[in-house]
């Protein structure tokens, strides 16, 4: 999978892996974390997520006077933006985007994998009705074979957003899931803060995390 990802680098952006983001995530990968803890530090690894798919949105010049008279001459985005939710998962992301863009507009996408046919299905959308305007910042810290992802990048696509209007936000990414979204989508950019090595028979990541949404919701089993 190592070609692949050099392949697809102009469309993936990995957060910088520092010594704070690794400590991050051992204490977030550890079986026995306690719930309050997972929170708190994914809350923060989110953060930094958030901040660097706003850094890939469109800016434009904005000059503004300082409290000196001087001009700073800055930068504002240049067009609307909102979010989508991939239920229930990230709408653990929510909280983080609102924090960094007070006032953004979130929709929610459900999408269910059929336990036998393993074929995910929509369950649910609600959108901004003028989402094809904006730039959208989908949310999911999942992105494993990515069947749940395209699903969504197509409900996306059926409502006018542009493939390259979507900045697809995710904590942890495998190596497969990465390829089928590029594959499928080559305009889409991801965000993520780890590249995962690979995929089980099971379909969760190695070396993973469990099951994200349990754990930050508490509703995991408890052994």
């Amino acid at each position: 999978m190592t070609n692949v990802i050099r392949s697809v680098e102009h469309v993936v952006h990995l957060l910088p892996q520092t010594k704070q983001l690794r400590a991050l995530h051992a204490s977030i990968r550890d079986r026995h974390a306690q719930r309050e803890d997972f929170v708190f530090n994914a809350s923060r690894i989110i953060r930094l997520l958030v901040e660097a798919g706003l850094e890939l949105l469109p800016f434009e010049p904005h000059d503004v006077q300082t409290p000196v008279g001087r001009t700073y001459h800055g930068l504002r985005v240049s067009s609307q933006i909102c979010g989508v939710s991939i239920a229930r998962a990230g709408e653990s992301m929510e909280v983080e985007l609102r924090a960094v863009a007070p006032g953004v507009r979130i929709g929610k996408i459900l999408i269910q994998r059929d336990t036998t046919t393993k074929l995910p299905h929509l369950f649910y959308a609600k959108l901004p009705d003028d989402i094809a305007d904006r730039h959208v910042l989908l949310l999911d810290p999942m992105l494993a074979t990515g069947g749940t992802a395209l699903a969504a990048i197509e409900v996306l696509l059926g409502r006018g957003v542009p493939q390259e209007h979507v900045v697809f936000i995710n904590l942890l990414s495998a190596p497969e899931g990465i390829a089928a979204v590029h594959e499928r989508f080559p305009l889409v950019r991801m965000v993520t803060s780890s590249i995962e090595e690979r995929l089980n028979e099971n379909a969760y990541m190695l070396p993973g995390i469990g099951d994200f949404g349990d754990r930050y919701f508490g509703t995991d089993v408890l052994v």
